[in-house]
């Protein structure tokens, strides 16, 4: 792995980007959660989670940046993540209570993923008081913290993906786990490759997303 290549990855990988993604593989999943035949329908929702887990996330970190509270984007210093986990973390709070409160549009199993979310968020500040622990893991190992309980308690098998004139085409969830599983080594291994983080640091955030999403399940169900 090179450098640029592992900076890449931690760029489209990065935690703010998550539950979008999560968003949309449940799109993909099952659209007919959402009352919807196909993941355009779901365009207000994705704005909705885009609008409030990344463009409000990265504007408060701009004007913190403008007001020297941190020295970079990246917030390399464990000090420095303390207000931008604070601010996301009310964000992701205020979201996570909206899909909750309205269960009769917003389907269980995206309560409990930004719930899982959120949940793993606060404890990743509460630990980054003391020592810091990869935010990026904790993305991932919640994305697979979802796709787990999606074949267990959702009973989620398979699904298809239109291809326009191609037809449809099936995709097994079996597949799409190994596909994440392959995804969160690169993660991991990114983070590590850049120094970024330590194996220990980076084993914890993989725990703390994956175990989250079940502490959601167990809260909601």
């Amino acid at each position: 792995m090179t450098r640029a290549a592992a900076y890449i990855i931690s760029i489209i990988f990065h935690p703010l980007f998550v539950p979008t993604y999560m968003l949309v593989l449940l799109l993909l999943i099952n659209p007919y959660n959402f009352g919807v035949s196909e993941i355009s329908g779901g365009k207000f929702l994705l704005a909705q989670v885009i609008l409030t887990t990344v463009l409000f996330p990265l504007f408060a970190m701009f004007l913190l940046r403008q007001l020297d509270f941190i020295s970079s984007l990246e917030l390399k210093k464990r000090e420095e993540r303390i207000a931008p986990f604070m601010i996301i973390g009310m964000f992701y709070i205020g979201l996570a209570v909206f899909f909750i409160k309205t269960p009769s549009q917003i389907p269980i199993v995206l309560s409990v993923t930004f719930l899982g979310a959120t949940i793993a968020l606060w404890i990743a500040f509460i630990i980054n008081l003391f020592t810091k622990v990869s935010v990026h893991t904790v993305g991932v190992g919640g994305l697979l913290g979802m796709l787990v309980l999606g074949m267990s308690h959702f009973e989620y098998n398979e699904f298809y993906i239109k291809l326009g004139n191609l037809g449809y085409f099936n995709i097994e969830m079996k597949m799409l786990l190994m596909f994440c599983i392959l995804i969160a080594g690169l993660v991991g291994s990114s983070r590590l490759f850049l120094k970024a983080h330590t194996s220990e640091q980076v084993y914890l955030g993989y725990f703390i997303g994956f175990i989250c999403q079940f502490l959601a399940l167990n809260f909601l169900t």
